[in-house]
């Protein structure tokens, strides 16, 4: 479709948002809103921007970012001007990443901490006083009311600001929330406790226990106080959450090149920052350094660490010709790229829109509380006003009006529905620390009783990440731990990740008096060495043996490793072959108990991993997994993923590494090895902090318990609302009663929560 065309376009707003996107010459722009304090909020700026002619948007409440295609002519101001018509505030995103920006959740939560602290301190001796000067009249001291005042009102004020400015935006803009119920509540709640102390019974007379109990003139300070307590304390346990889940941008931004130097004409070398880097321009890149830019090597040779971007374990040997990706690390010899793609075009910046791309489908999905409240919050203040008439129709005075249409506010007050969600993760978050298991968020968990398949990453998942030496073969005359003592005493001198491996396998004691002299590598080879007068090579069979004819048994032993995907090493002793080494990267020790448990729970198993189909193959044969799916690149996993989604699969997915955060993000759950990388672990829902595959079956069961406690909350806080409201609107509770009434509730969700701490 033209734009000639989309201007023609009648109908719904839908129908103008489905033809801008369909245009030639559509316009992507990213705005960053603020003021949002729950996915209602994102649903709202959506819908309002889309209503606009012309425009797509969808908006991530998890980064607070508003993605939004337009025609050309639309402004970006324009679409500003909207977002803040509608109570919130928003400007064009800057820069190339969210994870460029601070951590807006992370200061959220400690302005709700410094809340909380001052009312959990004040809220206590404020409950004691409340009670004991209602039920015993006795105790009132001069100036009790004035007590109470002074402990109150810092709590429903200052610390109840938060829901009461969510409510003044949310009235002007003729929206309500949950917000506005917590506001309205706690601010009827203190007016009332005003007057009655004040004003009403309790200003002039003393009552009696039944009075203060059943009157209308009870005092509920501590209903208002303890509403803003319960309520606060959610909402901070809710901003850590998603702190942590928007990590996973700010951990990719760390790892790319903050500077790089570039070659001059001259051959000196300037360095600049790396966003200023243009394509063709070459740069050099050291051992240690992150390679800037994608790009092609014209010049030196070094191993490369291509494991963040790939999965592959084992370095890559970059010569001229070679290309390079942009994120990865030079670990030996000196580099000189030519750009090719640099900034937003890199494969680097690509995984980050993946990341961003996948959490965003994510954040589609509102909390079940967030979609009720559209519907329950209006439903309480019409009651309430109902409630109100009624009363005042049937003839009885202002006092008993007002008490039973607060009553029905009260009572209804959303704290346990608050609580819901946010202690039933503590608690399980504490439970699984104990278990090396840690919930990080509970939208996903949502899926978790339909999961059927488990996808695993290879590499540093399934695998230890690190290459060990799986076989020594000796030819006749040799033994195997002469062999092995001999090549570790010439890679002792080499920093190469298969010389590390060789030297780590060799016992200590075979390395006495065997020092290495005239000690040389060969880049892409191996290397050679002096060791006790005798000249030791190691490295590619090819180059070791020469023209030498291979003896059958390290022949067939090369066939055999190669075959499951290892690297096989010769080792040559004054020219003639003595021995071949065999290395892998090792699979976990706990990797087929956990598969089998897998498999005990109906579930299906899959291996996904950028390492070859040999390697990939032979690792899913020793584990027991069901299905292998070798050589497929970062955005590819998103792709098998999402296929299995469509295919109507369930998918938890396991990995460790940067390449598996965008697979990790767009899974039904996803699950990451807690001593991966911090992309993937900022992507995924449960984080395995003990470095054992045996937590993968674990986290599942934990998971499933934690989403049947939040699912009982949720029932039980609607219920008791339902059951009550009821009972409040016809008079028979009195507002103290319901504030009791609703911390009954609040007490049942918490003591349902704790029972996690049980979980076996």
């Amino acid at each position: 479709m033209t734009a000639s065309s989309v201007s023609t376009v009648v109908g719904s707003a839908d129908d103008t948002a489905a033809a801008a996107t369909a245009a030639d010459d559509v316009r992507r722009v990213q705005l960053d809103v603020t003021g949002m304090s729950c996915g209602a909020c994102a649903a709202r700026v959506e819908r309002t921007l889309n209503k606009m002619p012309g425009v797509r948007a969808s908006v991530n409440f998890g980064t607070r970012v508003a993605t939004v295609d337009v025609l050309p002519d639309i402004a970006d101001t324009e679409l500003c001007d909207v977002v803040r018509k509608a109570g919130y505030d928003a400007e064009p995103r800057s820069g190339v990443t969210a994870g460029d920006r601070d951590d807006e959740d992370l200061s959220h939560a400690r302005y709700l901490l410094r809340r909380l602290l001052v009312a959990a301190v004040l809220f206590v001796p404020l409950a004691d006083l409340s009670v004991m000067f209602a039920v015993v009249p006795s105790t009132r001291i001069t100036g009790w009311q004035w007590i109470l005042t002074a402990l109150a009102l810092p709590v429903v004020t200052w610390a109840a600001w938060p829901f009461h400015r969510v409510a003044l935006r949310n009235a002007r803009n003729r929206a309500a929330s949950m917000e506005t119920l917590i506001s309205v509540g706690v601010t009827a709640a203190t007016v009332w406790s005003l007057y009655t102390m004040f004003v009403g019974h309790h200003a002039t007379s003393s009552t009696g226990i039944w009075q203060a109990l059943a009157g209308s003139d009870a005092i509920y300070f501590e209903v208002a106080a303890g509403v803003t307590v319960f309520v606060l304390a959610g909402r901070y346990f809710e901003a850590r959450a998603k702190s942590k889940a928007g990590s996973a941008l700010r951990a990719l931004a760390a790892l790319s090149a903050k500077n790089v130097s570039i070659l001059l004409a001259d051959g000196t070398e300037m360095v600049i920052p790396a966003e200023e880097l243009a394509e063709q321009q070459k740069f050099v890149v050291r051992p240690g350094q992150t390679i800037a830019a994608d790009g092609l090597v014209v010049e030196g040779s070094a191993a490369v660490d291509t494991s963040v971007m790939t999965g592959e374990a084992k370095p890559v040997r970059a010569t001229p010709g070679s290309s390079v990706i942009g994120g990865t690390i030079v670990l030996d010899g000196r580099l000189i790229v030519e750009a090719a793609a640099v900034g937003a075009d890199t494969q680097f910046a690509g995984m980050v829109r993946l990341v961003e791309e996948a959490q965003a489908q994510k954040a589609e999905t509102q909390r079940l509380a967030d979609r009720i409240s559209s519907v329950f919050v209006p439903c309480v203040f019409g009651i309430a006003a109902l409630t109100a008439l009624g009363w005042a129709l049937a003839g009885a005075g202002p006092d008993k009006v007002f008490a039973a249409a607060l009553a029905v506010l009260v009572i209804a007050c959303p704290c346990a529905l608050g609580l819901a969600t946010p202690t039933a993760m503590m608690v399980a978050s504490g439970r699984g620390a104990q278990l090396g298991i840690f919930l990080k968020g509970h939208r996903s968990l949502e899926a978790i009783r339909a999961v059927d398949t488990v996808v695993f990453d290879k590499t540093g998942t399934l695998t230890t990440g690190h290459l060990a030496v799986t076989a020594v073969t000796a030819v006749d005359g040799w033994e195997n731990e002469d062999v092995l003592a001999l090549a570790a005493a010439v890679e002792s001198a080499s920093e190469h990740a298969v010389a590390v491996a060789i030297t780590t396998a060799a016992p200590e004691h075979s390395l006495d008096h065997k020092a290495v002299t005239d000690f040389q590598a060969v880049p892409g080879r191996g290397a050679v060495g002096i060791v006790g007068e005798r000249e030791v090579r190691i490295g590619k069979p090819s180059w070791v043996a020469g023209r030498t004819a291979v003896p059958a048994a390290l022949a067939e032993a090369r066939r055999g490793a190669e075959s499951r995907g290892e690297t096989v090493v010769f080792v040559a002793v004054d020219g003639e072959l003595c021995g071949a080494v065999a290395v892998a990267d090792a699979v976990r020790e706990s990797a087929v108990g956990a598969i089998a448990a897998l498999h005990e729970r109906g579930l299906k198993t899959i291996l996904l991993t950028g390492d070859n189909p040999a390697a990939a193959a032979a690792v899913g044969a020793a584990v027991g997994i069901d299905d292998v799916i070798a050589d497929v690149l970062p955005d590819g996993k998103v792709d098998v993923i999402q296929q299995l989604r469509d295919r109507g699969r369930m998918v938890a997915m396991v990995g460790d590494g940067i390449n598996d955060g965008p697979a990790l993000a767009c899974s039904d759950l996803g699950l990451a090895i807690g001593r991966g990388t911090d992309v993937a672990i900022g992507a995924a829902d449960i984080i395995l902090v003990r470095d054992s595959l045996d937590s993968v079956p674990q986290a599942l069961d934990l998971a499933k318990a934690t989403m049947r406690t939040i699912q009982m909350n949720l029932v039980w806080a609607f219920g008791y609302n339902i059951a009550a409201i009821p009972v409040a609107a016809a008079g028979l509770l009195n507002p103290l009663i319901a504030g009791g009434a609703m911390a009954f509730s609040s007490f049942f969700v918490v003591s349902n929560s704790l029972r996690l701490r049980n979980f076996r």
